[in-house]
C-alpha cells in the first residue's frame, strides 16, 4: 500500500496563504521558511520540498494570486453588451481583491523588496487582462464604444478600479465612505463615458 502523500496542493496552498498574510500583516521581513511552516503545522523539509527557496516561494504567491485573480476575471459571462461587461468585470476584480487582500500586494505593488517574478509568472499576469482587453476590442469593433484605440480604454478602466480598489485595501478611504454604492457608480460612469452614443447608456444604478 502506498504511503500517503503529506505535501500535497492542500498544503501548498495554505502555505502560500499564511505566507501572504504574513507579508501582508507584518511585512517582508517577518516571512521565514522556519515560521512559515511552525505556523502551517509542518515542517521546513516540506516547505523546501513544496518551493525550493524563499524567492522561489514569493514567486509562487505572485502566481498563485493571479491564477485566482485570472479565473475569477475569466469566469464572468459576457452579456454581448460593452458597457454592461466592463460594469461586470470590473465588480469581479474587487471581489476578487477582497477575497485575498493579502495576495493583492504582492502582485501590484512588489512589496518584496527585490524580487521579479519570472517570464513565465509575468505571462501569467498579462494574461489576466485578456476579459478585459477583449471587451474593450469588441466594444470598439461594434461601434459601440467612440473610435478609441482600445489600449487607452483598457489602461483607463484598469486604474480606475485598481485605484479604488487599492484605497479600499490600504484602508485610506474617508470614514464612513460607502465602497459598494459608490464603486458601482463609478464602474457604469467610467464604462458609459466610452461610448461612441451617450444616448445608448444601459440602465445602470440609481443615481440618487
Amino acid at each position: 500500500m502506498p504511503r500517503p502523500r503529506t505535501h500535497d496542493e492542500t498544503l501548498r496552498l495554505k502555505l502560500l496563504d499564511r505566507a501572504g498574510e504574513l507579508i501582508s500583516s507584518e511585512g517582508p521581513k517577518a516571512l521565514s521558511l522556519r515560521k512559515l511552516a511552525a505556523d502551517a503545522g509542518t515542517s521546513t523539509t516540506a516547505v523546501y520540498s513544496l518551493f525550493g527557496s524563499k524567492p522561489d516561494l514569493v514567486n509562487a504567491l505572485y502566481v498563485e494570486g493571479f491564477r485566482r485573480f485570472g479565473a475569477r476575471l475569466a469566469a464572468v459571462p459576457r452579456t454581448g453588451d460593452a458597457v454592461t461587461d466592463l460594469v461586470h468585470l470590473g465588480a469581479a476584480y474587487r471581489e476578487s481583491a477582497l477575497a485575498d487582500p493579502h495576495l493583492y500586494a504582492i502582485m501590484f505593488t512588489r512589496s518584496i523588496p527585490g524580487f521579479e517574478p519570472n517570464a513565465e509568472a509575468e505571462r501569467l499576469a498579462l494574461a489576466t487582462l485578456e476579459p478585459l482587453g477583449r471587451i474593450v476590442h469588441d466594444g470598439v469593433a461594434s461601434g459601440q464604444f467612440a473610435d478609441v484605440a482600445p489600449e487607452v480604454i483598457t489602461i483607463s478602466s484598469w486604474g480606475l478600479v485598481h485605484g479604488l480598489v487599492s484605497l479600499e485595501l490600504s484602508g485610506s478611504l474617508p470614514p464612513g465612505y460607502s465602497m459598494p454604492d459608490s464603486y458601482e457608480k463609478a464602474l457604469w460612469a467610467n464604462a458609459s463615458s466610452w461610448l461612441r452614443n451617450p444616448r445608448e447608456t444601459p440602465a445602470g444604478p440609481d443615481p440618487s
